[in-house]
């Protein structure tokens, strides 16, 4: 009969506390952020505790770095307590700082996300000073203590194991060996399997990141980062295994030499969840705990272009000519404009204008240059597109072929092509060479002819003042070689 009514009360406060934890979840929810004490010794740990009031704690932000302390992994707690039929619970996550040496610290004010809602903190001094004699427990009286009916609510302590995770952080290339120019894109991705079932999270991922491209990029390289802003998984399917890909960095490379680009074995910490043995009903299931996941390291060879007179200039990759001209028929000495636009895979920044071929027949001016670049699916696109403005200068019909033309080395079928204009043009008009020179300054020779005297003279006066110059010079010449000999 006791049994009987003990296991009712329990029931009906079990239900008690499903609907009014339903009820509360619906009119609101209290979270706070409390901060440890002003004073610790230094052996003992500084805590934050962030606790949600009335409702799950669902989801937090990080907590933030302090200078002088180190993280040392979170805690949970939780809470039920019935007064009076009135029904209240709590769960906290705690992190846990151990100061790295005595000194006054401070903690700035900060923000953290909680259930999907901010909440601030001023923040606060910390001293910490000499390491503080701790207590023991009495063993007998910690038995005693124990309430068997917290681990059915969940506050009695929980035993977390650590369950195998079945995960990578994985560096991969869409090219094993490139020409130099040539790209290939690389990835770093976090890797999870979907039969995974150990809990794991991202944590200071950009921090983290920052460090690691400072060992990742190559620096005989040119880069086109593809700036990931947001994490999200997608699917797919390895060696007949399935995963969730989680993209963390992506970037297409262009060597510029014929050195092998080396990718070290980088690594990066994830949130690993430790869970309870014996789960509650109410209780905190999961603990939180850290572990770094490092990649494979990788080479990638890099081969020489083919000879060519050029190899050392041309552009890389797969090239294709869209050009645009407002009429072939054009009239001498007015101008016309011609676009010549470079579109296709590959380095579009390392794209130069086309050569241009001059003679008297056209004047070609330096082109305006639009370049547009897109980076998607793994790929790196765009066009280059050049503007002219030239003015014929002779009757005749011509080829822009021969004037316009771009050598690019073309990695798919390992040879080099040009593109060249298709365009045909007929000028009318009258020659201009004749204008042009007419057009030129004489010079101030020709401006001085009218004002030349032209009387002759005669030149025998002339010759008898250089002889006189002359021996005038010779004169003073004996007389200081005298000077100096007689001193």
């Amino acid at each position: 009969m006791v049994r009987s009514c003990m296991y009712s009360k329990v029931c009906y406060s079990l239900l008690l506390v499903v609907f009014t934890g339903f009820f509360n979840s619906l009119f609101g929810q209290k979270i706070q952020i409390e901060l440890g004490p002003d004073e610790i010794g230094e052996n003992q740990a500084w805590t934050i505790t962030v606790t949600v009031n009335d409702d799950r704690l669902k989801s937090y932000d990080n907590f933030p770095d302090i200078d002088g302390f180190k993280k040392r992994g979170t805690s949970t707690q939780s809470q039920t307590s019935i007064v009076n039929g009135q029904i209240s619970s709590s769960q906290s996550v705690v992190m846990n700082y151990m100061a790295t040496k005595q000194g006054v610290y401070t903690l700035p004010p900060f923000k953290m996300t909680v259930n999907d809602q901010i909440i601030s903190s001023p923040g606060k001094k910390i001293t910490v000073s000499v390491p503080q004699q701790t207590q023991q427990r009495d063993p007998v009286r910690g038995l005693f203590e124990r309430d068997p009916f917290e681990d059915f609510f969940g506050k009695g302590e929980t035993e977390f194991v650590d369950v195998k995770e079945d995960a990578l952080l994985a560096l991969t290339t869409n090219k094993n060996e490139v020409y130099v120019g040539e790209g290939f894109t690389t990835t770093l991705s976090f890797l999870v399997a979907d039969n995974n079932r150990a809990p794991m999270q991202f944590h200071d991922l950009g921090k983290q990141l920052s460090d690691i491209l400072k060992k990742l990029k190559p620096s005989n390289c040119w880069e086109e980062n593809f700036n990931i802003e947001n994490i999200e998984g997608e699917p797919i399917e390895i060696n007949n295994k399935f995963y969730t890909q989680y993209k963390i960095y992506q970037a297409a490379y262009y060597p510029l030499n014929t050195q092998p680009i080396v990718f070290p074995s980088v690594g990066l910490e994830m949130i690993k969840f430790k869970v309870a043995k014996n789960p509650s009903f109410f209780g905190q299931n999961r603990q939180e705990d850290f572990k770094t996941f490092y990649s494979a390291a990788k080479t990638i060879k890099v081969k020489e272009l083919p000879p060519h007179p050029l190899k050392e200039s041309v552009a890389v990759g797969n090239y294709h000519l869209d050009e645009k001209l407002g009429s072939v028929n054009l009239k001498t000495g007015q101008s016309a404009s011609y676009e010549f636009n470079i579109y296709g895979e590959g380095n579009i920044s390392a794209i130069a204008k086309p050569t241009i071929s001059k003679d008297n027949n056209f004047d070609f001016y330096e082109p305006n240059v639009k370049q547009s670049i897109k980076r998607e699916n793994g790929r790196v696109a765009g066009s280059k597109a050049f503007s002219y403005y030239m003015i014929p200068k002779e009757p005749g019909n011509y080829n822009l072929g021969d004037y316009f033309s771009w050598v690019f080395f073309n990695p798919k079928t390992s040879k080099y092509d040009t593109l060249k204009s298709q365009y045909t043009v007929t000028v009318t008009g009258e020659s201009q060479k004749n204008i042009s020179i007419d057009s030129k300054d004489s010079g101030s020779f020709y401006d001085r002819i009218t004002l030349a005297d032209n009387t002759l003279h005669s030149s025998i006066e002339n010759n008898w003042m250089k002889i006189g110059v002359n021996l005038f010079i010779l004169l003073m010449l004996g007389v200081s070689a005298f000077l100096v000999f007689k001193k």
